[in-house]
């Protein structure tokens, strides 16, 4: 364990980490539907498939690497690898704002996935630099980044949309660079040399993170939730900006600004009420709390008849947020120290899995009912669909909850 200085700076950079990255994610989303149409000159809802594919695109590369960062930063330390990424995303940014078809906005998301595939090496230090009892409040820490760069990246590029569709680019490239500098003389590694492995092909690809999955049942089962759970939550990234063009005609601004009302109700969840519920109520029923949320949240957004309750819905949403920290620190805690790495890169790929259909799937489902003379006019149902999906993890997760408490019981 790191002395308390180190555990603070690490804690810290991981948390600016995910924030930019995830800043830069969002900070293109309500340019993209504009930027699509001016590169194809399609129609809105034939736009939306082809944003679909961009982050299916971006998916596949996260599930062929995820695994292998993972592993790797096992082997060699979370510090080099992180900062690679950091650096990689910088120049890819830059690249992608230069992007004069659309063929070169496919480029530039397929090398963002493999950037962004350290997400794995991000939870994995988490784990390094935190007792048992703190990994789900710590992972909390990181879903509250990931909220946090929700408000940042939507607002900034809404308003740096209405300078032109490529500003918001330039903007992600400048964020990455400067926690790169950051990073490099503030991160200290937090997994010591004893505690490496030798980096192993068989572990390092998709198929092997599966194999290391299937040796312990109840983190495979978990697996699958994360899996199915990754799937709905892709409809916020394929659709929301489409959905809200097409059903209350938002701006690229109002689309920024709603999607950072996301991210200040997730983050607040993230950094407060996670900390807070699952010391309290137990990682097991603030799963199946926030599940259950998420699912009456996406079918209320759906079903919404004008703007505003978009914003109440978001509101109400704040429990949903429980459910990736609390699946998280579930499965951290049943692997050891030596196997986070792994364990992180296994599931980041089976969350890449889920974002390469998902997109695909809701943007599909938009197109097929979002437009005006479609046979059935209802663009809301991508988040109905959502909302099916989510009842289907709830319902593969409630049988694993009732075996882990039987098994605890057993315990003690």
């Amino acid at each position: 364990m790191q002395t308390p200085v180190n555990y603070r700076n690490s804690l810290t950079f991981v948390f600016i980490t995910v924030l930019i990255d995830m800043a830069g994610f969002a900070i293109i989303m309500p340019v993209l539907p504009a930027l699509i149409v001016e590169l194809t000159g399609e129609s809105l809802t034939s736009a939306a498939l082809w944003g679909g594919a961009l982050m299916s695109s971006f998916a596949v590369m996260q599930f062929l690497f995820s695994p292998l960062i993972g592993n790797l930063s096992d082997r060699f330390g979370r510090r080099p690898i992180l900062l690679l990424s950091l650096a990689g995303f910088g120049i890819n940014y830059a690249l992608m704002a230069f992007a004069p078809n659309l063929l070169w906005l496919f480029v530039g998301r397929l090398l963002s996935g493999v950037f962004g595939a350290t997400f794995s090496t991000a939870n994995a230090l988490i784990a390094d630099v935190s007792p048992p009892e703190k990994r789900a409040a710590n992972f909390g820490l990181l879903g509250a980044a990931f909220g946090l760069g929700f408000i940042i990246g939507p607002v900034l590029g809404g308003l740096l949309g209405e300078l032109g569709t490529r500003a918001p680019f330039f903007a992600a490239s400048a964020l990455a660079s400067l926690n790169l500098v950051f990073g490099y003389f503030t991160l200290h590694e937090t997994l010591p040399t004893a505690k490496r492995r030798q980096f192993e092909w068989a572990r390092a690809n998709p198929l092997g993170a599966f194999r290391h999955l299937s040796r312990r049942p109840v983190i495979l089962m978990l697996a699958l939730v994360v899996f199915i759970f990754g799937i709905s939550h892709q409809v916020y990234p394929s659709v929301w900006a489409f959905y809200t063009i097409e059903k209350f005609g938002w701006s690229e601004l109002d689309i920024g600004l709603s999607l950072g009302a996301v991210g200040v109700v997730f983050g607040f969840s993230q950094a407060v009420i996670t900390r807070w519920a699952i010391p309290r109520y137990g990682e097991i029923n603030c799963a199946i709390a926030g599940l259950l949320a998420l699912c009456l949240a996406f079918l209320s957004y759906g079903i919404a008849m004008v703007g505003w309750q978009m914003y109440v819905i978001i509101l109400f949403a704040f429990v949903s947020s429980l459910t990736g920290p609390a699946l998280n620190g579930i499965m951290s805690n049943r692997t050891p120290e030596t196997e986070q790495g792994e364990l992180q890169g296994a599931l980041a790929s089976i969350a890449a899995i889920g974002a390469v259909i998902g997109p695909l799937l809701f943007t599909f489902l938009f197109q097929s009912f979002g437009q005006i003379d479609s046979s059935v006019y209802f663009p809301g149902a991508p988040f109905v669909g959502a909302s099916l999906v989510t009842l289907v993890a709830l319902i593969v997760f409630v049988p694993v909850a009732s075996r882990m408490r039987r098994e605890h019981k057993i315990a003690e």
